[in-house]
């Protein structure tokens, strides 16, 4: 009996992963920056056309909130969210799903 309990609480948090997985659990810093971000080569990215480095260590989440190497950013670009560094270069980037380009940043006109 115990071994029938344990199993089907087992089943059902397998069968509720993959929906959990799907919700975005980091925050998207309120400071971050909005625009179009498109990968160039290596280390290098252009944001609404403006070149940029990314940081050492830098992590981009795609819209499933998994980690992605820069050469996965869609070719004709994407709405993201991103964050810089002390020097200048991204170091945080969140690539955004329609509903979340649909609202507004706080703090911004429109974008």
């Amino acid at each position: 009996m115990v071994y029938r309990a344990a199993y089907l609480a087992l089943l059902a948090a397998l069968v509720a992963a993959p929906v959990v997985a799907q919700f975005r659990t980091t925050p998207i810093p309120e400071n971050s920056r909005r625009g179009i971000i498109r990968h160039v080569q290596q280390m290098a990215v252009a944001v609404d056309d403006k070149l940029m480095q990314l940081a050492a260590g830098a992590q981009i989440r795609n819209q499933q909130n998994l980690i992605i190497v820069p050469m996965s950013i869609p070719k004709e670009g994407a709405w993201a969210d991103y964050t810089v560094n002390s020097n200048g270069e991204i170091f945080r980037v969140w690539l955004l799903t329609p509903q979340e380009v649909a609202k507004p940043k706080p703090g911004s006109r429109g974008r």
